[in-house]
């Protein structure tokens, strides 16, 4: 499943916040579709400031937010949604809807008011269920399903709205280790079919494991490089978390192979 629509999201020296109070200042950070964005900091930090300024929530107090080189606030809600998908932490569905009937509701961003999903719809649901290697969980009520099941059903819902852009809040949180390596692994999939990817997580061994971007936020301000393994330090980490961290190559056949981090308890 690859996705027509390309997109690029440019931020130049911006302040985000809130009635005039900037909570990020002099952000600026480019992205692409195909890019995977690792966004680390602290509970605070503005993860959820920048986030809701990009799927237009909140207008940025100064600077330039750039879209395909349009001015994000000249989008509408129904064109954003086109282009920026986005899964939250949290997600509650307060009837019991099958995993199927919840990934095509990801299709109503392109549908008239009244309209009903009709059958490339439904082709496309199907599809981003493949994607996710959760068909067989197609007819199952999504109340009924885990943490790291849900999870994956949510994925497929944004991936349904064919948005070349996704923006997930701490989609590891909550799940048990083997789904959260299903779920890393799976966004480390939607690269191959150019997603863009803009990420939070608590997890810096994550920028390591999908050999991302990172962005790392701290007392208001924001910084980025296109190889994380120059920005996600031991000394960059202390000051986000207040804890030693170590970062060294793991071995693999005699060779280096990805960077970890080792938490110092001693």
């Amino acid at each position: 499943m690859g996705f027509k629509k390309r997109v690029t999201l440019d931020i130049t020296h911006a302040d985000f916040g809130y009635q005039g109070r900037a909570v990020l200042r002099d952000v600026t950070f480019r992205m692409d579709s195909g890019d995977i964005v690792c966004v680390l900091g602290a509970n605070g930090a503005g993860k959820t400031t920048l986030f809701k300024t990009l799927l237009g929530f909140i207008r940025p107090i100064s600077g330039a937010l750039m879209l395909n080189g349009i001015e994000l606030s000249q989008y509408k809600p129904r064109e954003l949604a086109r282009l920026i998908a986005y899964v939250p932490q949290a997600h509650h569905v307060p009837f019991s809807y099958t995993a199927g009937d919840v990934v095509l509701f990801g299709r109503a961003v392109h549908l008239g008011l009244f309209a009903s999903p009709g059958k490339n719809d439904r082709i496309i649901a199907s599809r981003s269920l493949e994607l996710m290697e959760i068909s067989h969980l197609a007819d199952k009520p999504f109340t009924e399903l885990s943490g790291g099941e849900r999870q994956m059903v949510i994925i497929s819902r944004a991936l349904a709205q064919e948005a070349p852009l996704l923006i997930l809040d701490e989609p590891t949180s909550n799940l048990d280790y083997g789904n959260q390596i299903r779920v890393i692994s799976k966004i480390k999939e939607l690269q191959k079919a150019e997603t863009g990817v803009l990420m939070a997580t608590h997890m810096p061994d994550h920028a390591f494991m999908l050999a991302s971007k990172a962005v790392i936020m701290h007392k208001g301000s924001l910084s980025f490089s296109d190889v994380s393994e120059t920005i996600v330090t031991p000394e960059v980490l202390k000051q986000l978390y207040g804890v030693d961290v170590r970062i060294f190559d793991t071995p693999f056949d005699g060779h280096a192979g990805r960077k970890v981090c080792a938490p110092v308890l001693d």
